[in-house]
């Protein structure tokens, strides 16, 4: 029977991503889409601790200050706008507040960290080339807060700027934790500022630095072909969302699948299965005012979680955070 599609098939790296370990997402909002179902499933993962990130020099520096523990102070902080900014944040830590968002950066900084020296894998996703560069200083913002468009320079970074960046970025992460593993991608979200064809020069300026750092780099680096899954095996404008560039909800399920299939065993997959169901109650909201149900409900959820934690105290932390960001 003849195949109508290119089937992209699941890696061979089963038992890289568990329970019992912290994972860590930094990147485009394809990392967000993941780290919300692992999330789901009570994994142990901190998502984009500096919010959204698009291009490999910001996601380098946010490595660097997580495995330096920076501090940011008030000098690291812009007011624009009746809020306070830090250009290397995305914008859901701005606030009028100046020690509210110091607090907020702080804290995300710290807890990534601690993680980080735990962390089975760091899962890296690179969305666009295209960069900001601040005139003032010379340095790249991962956000520009709405700023006058003659505050930055625009510019596009290439293949050898990348990989050599990121190899430093790649020995300071051996260095922090030896037993960490970094999962690439390229986020399967077109960037259409520049056109198709300049979204596709990015895409392939992205994939030809990965795949260089993958080979160079075999102990600890791995590629996940999250891009190719939607451009070659999806490859359909059925599995975009209404604005045509990001993947549908249908598309990132599948993709997750493939996630899954790759990196969890057998064991790892049922567990999260049942962890879903857990999270899934826990985040209810009783829709009716009939107090006896709801006790009862509560009561049964409560039983059910316990039972999981006495089979699996390591769910502890991903239970508690659930528990803390509903």
């Amino acid at each position: 029977m003849m195949e109508f599609r290119t089937v992209v098939q699941p890696l061979k790296h089963s038992g890289l991503i568990t329970h019992e370990k912290p994972v860590i997402m930094l990147g485009s909002c394809f990392s967000d889409n993941i780290g919300a179902r692992l999330q789901d499933e009570l994994f142990d993962v901190d998502v984009n601790p500096f919010g959204t990130l698009y291009n490999p020099a910001s996601i380098a520096s946010a490595v660097s200050d997580i495995v330096n523990c920076r501090k940011y102070v008030d000098d690291d902080l812009i007011e624009y706008g009746g809020c306070y900014h830090s250009f290397s944040h995305h914008s859901r830590f701005s606030d009028g507040d100046k020690a509210m968002v110091l607090e907020k950066i702080n804290s995300r900084i710290t807890r990534a960290g601690e993680l980080l020296r735990e962390a089975s894998v760091l899962c890296v996703t690179f969305g666009t080339i295209y960069t900001f560069v601040l005139k003032s200083s010379g340095r790249v913002v991962s956000n520009c807060h709405k700023l006058p468009a003659e505050t930055f320079i625009r510019r596009s970074m290439t293949v050898d700027e990348i990989v050599e960046m990121w190899q430093g970025v790649i020995k300071q992460l051996k260095e922090y934790n030896h037993n960490l593993k970094i999962l690439f991608t390229v986020s399967p979200i077109r960037h259409l500022a520049d056109g198709a064809h300049g979204n596709q020069l990015s895409k392939s300026t992205l994939l030809l630095a990965v795949d260089r750092l993958v080979t160079t780099n075999a102990d600890c680096a791995v590629y996940f072909p999250a891009y190719e899954i939607m451009m070659d095996d999806l490859r359909d404008y059925r599995f975009y969302s209404a604005d045509m560039t990001h993947p549908s909800d249908i598309a990132v399920e599948y993709i997750y699948q493939l996630f899954s299939q790759s990196f969890f065993t057998k064991s790892t997959y049922n567990l999260a299965s049942q962890c879903e169901k857990i999270s899934r109650r826990l985040r209810h909201r009783p829709l009716t005012d009939n107090a006896e149900a709801v006790e009862q409900f509560q009561n049964a959820t409560s039983q059910l979680t316990a039972s999981l934690l006495h089979d699996h105290p390591y769910l502890d932390r991903a239970i508690n955070n659930l528990l803390h960001n509903r």
